[in-house]
């Protein structure tokens, strides 16, 4: 099937590209923070005694630990190891401190933050805005000041603070009041905050303007699963809202769509290149949640792309827009350097939602996805790494796109017309 897109296009000046800026102004999370997150691979499987491969201890974030730096991820610029929920114990310390499980973390958070450390790695931590967190353990209220000095002495590099067991009326008080804390300690931590998500589920409208300006990531919708309809709800979601959200986004603060579930159980091949490339153009964390133990050569690859990760660590750190939506077929797009005046290159992705099992044939006018420059654009495809080659603004993109598949494309702009024998 032929798809010739008719898609009328905006002029765009740099004021309307570029996302505000109402960063956490402490240089941290300057492009969009990329790692591993233990739960929703992990999730809150505490029984080593039955299960030490997969259990929540220090074993299991050491092992990963090992392997981001054996295998490569860290070379491709994942460098977050994160603890998520049930490391804790059940009680805090007679001192009123927070404590880890002390049989399935025997060293200490401290020993576990140094051995990450040593490979090279930031260490993350997990808490929560209530008196518990999601699965029972202790939460941070009336304990804010102590806890963020606990993980400023833990040198914890990152924090996620959920929202369970909170009133999410208390969240615009409470959760930079905690922000406070956290710098307060003098520590550089990542501040990764579940505050709109629990607004929104509670029909309240967050007040994104004091997020952006506290936390430098956020969460706006629910947890994924292991699934491809979970992923496409959230690329509804992003897609639906993209006027609220892609404004907030920038260098410093960034929506999180939550985590990569490539290598797991759920996704096929197709789809994980979906998931990649999207996320890629949303300018969202890549924060994997898979068994680097066990993942197959091929997910491998897909979260290892050097292209597609340039992508979403591009410094101009706009969150990319869809711009077409119509017999399953999504075009999405998001400028990117290099620039020649005040003209972008761009990455375009072609998502095909079709099930039908034939590959759709999509045919894109450069014009129509607003590459206009007279030099014309540099085209490649990025996934499977070929170059398409020279296009000027007068000619169109034509892509063979596989059924819950993606084709994402680099169109980088000419500073001068290429030479012709």
């Amino acid at each position: 099937m032929e798809i010739f897109l008719k898609i009328w296009f905006c002029s765009l000046v740099l004021l309307n590209i570029l996302p505000l800026c109402y960063c956490l102004d402490n240089g941290l999370a300057l492009s969009p923070p990329m790692g591993w997150l233990a739960w929703q691979r992990f999730r809150c499987n505490t029984d080593c005694e039955n299960d030490p491969k997969h259990c929540i201890s220090e074993r299991l974030f050491m092992e990963m630990a090992d392997l981001m730096v054996s295998e490569g991820y860290a070379k491709a610029g994942y460098n977050l190891i994160s603890l998520d929920d049930c490391w804790l114990d059940k009680k805090r310390g007679s001192d009123g401190r927070l404590r880890p499980d002390p049989l399935r973390f025997p060293s200490g958070i401290r020993a576990l933050s140094n051995y990450i450390h040593s490979r090279g790695l930031r260490f993350g931590i997990y808490e929560d805005f209530g008196n518990y967190t999601c699965a029972g353990y202790p939460g941070i209220l009336n304990h804010m000041e102590l806890d963020a000095q606990t993980f400023a002495d833990w040198q914890v590099d990152y924090v996620k603070l959920d929202g369970c067991y909170s009133f999410p009326s208390q969240m615009d008080k409470g959760y930079p009041e905690f922000g406070y804390f956290l710098n307060r300690t003098e520590r550089p931590m990542i501040y990764s905050c579940s505050w709109p998500f629990y607004q929104l589920i509670n029909k309240m409208e967050p007040d994104y303007k004091s997020i952006s300006n506290t936390c430098h990531l956020w969460r706006n919708f629910e947890d994924i699963q292991d699934s491809w309809q979970s992923v496409t709800s959230i690329i509804d979601y992003y897609g639906d809202n993209q006027d609220t959200l892609i404004p907030l986004a920038g260098p410093g603060h960034w929506n999180d769509p939550d985590m990569l579930i490539i290598g797991n159980f759920g996704l096929s091949y197709e789809q994980s290149r979906a998931q990649m490339c999207m996320w890629a153009i949303m300018a969202s964390p890549l924060l994997m949640s898979v068994d680097l133990r066990t993942i197959r050569p091929e997910f491998k690859a897909i979260l290892q792309n050097s292209e597609i990760i340039a992508v979403n660590q591009d410094p101009l750190g706009v969150q990319g827009r869809r711009i077409y939506k119509k017999q399953g077929v999504e075009i999405w797009t998001k400028p990117v350097l290099p620039m020649n005046g005040k003209k972008f290159s761009w990455a375009v992705v072609v998502l095909n939602r079709r099930v039908d099992g034939t590959p759709s044939q999509v045919t894109v006018p450069l014009r129509e996805l607003g590459l206009d420059s007279e030099e014309g654009y540099h085209v490649r495809e990025l996934n499977d790494h070929k170059d398409i080659g020279f296009l000027s603004k007068d000619q169109a993109i034509r892509v063979d796109v596989n059924p819950s598949g993606v084709v994402m494309l680099k169109c980088t702009i000419q500073r001068v017309p290429p030479f012709t024998p």
